[in-house]
């Protein structure tokens, strides 16, 4: 058989460029072990690829989507994984921050708590120090009273 061309599968495809795309793509796969659709009269892989083209042994959609998963990165379960993963990400930080937010309203609490605690504290020290100086100006009065009557007296 005479060699085949890109001239020759061009009718195939839109544009060159997708058919270099996708014969070469196949080439690879018959490099890798795949078995070719048509005889290999000891022609190499490029060649076997484009007469498969040429021949229509193989679909162009079938080539098509083996070039498409050939350059994807990630299939479409592991897609669904990552937002999976992605989502349970972002609930766990929600939570986290639901939980810092608790944390710091529980904090400001007892910060109040304490600061009103101080605050009674003071009040009932000052009560207490007015308590004391009320209590030591009514001792002076008395002795004052118990003089004056003393000295009354006398």
């Amino acid at each position: 058989m005479a060699r085949i061309t890109v001239e020759d599968c061009i009718d195939k495809f839109p544009s060159r460029f997708e058919l270099v795309l996708i014969a070469s793509n196949r080439a690879r796969k018959l490099h890798s072990g795949e078995t070719p659709t048509v005889e290999r009269d000891n022609d190499k892989n490029t060649v076997i690829a484009l007469r498969e083209i040429a021949n229509e042994t193989i679909s162009v959609d079938d080539l098509k989507n083996d070039l498409i998963e050939e350059y994807q990165t990630t299939s479409f379960t592991e897609d669904e994984e990552l937002i999976e993963n992605e989502n349970t990400d972002l609930s766990d930080a929600n939570e986290d921050i639901n939980n810092s937010n608790q944390e710091e309203r529980m904090l400001e609490e007892n910060t109040q708590l304490i600061n009103n605690e101080d605050s009674n504290d003071d009040v009932n020290s000052e009560k207490e120090i007015i308590d004391d100086s009320t209590d030591s100006n009514q001792i002076d009065n008395s002795e004052n009273e118990t003089d004056q009557s003393f000295e009354e007296k006398q």
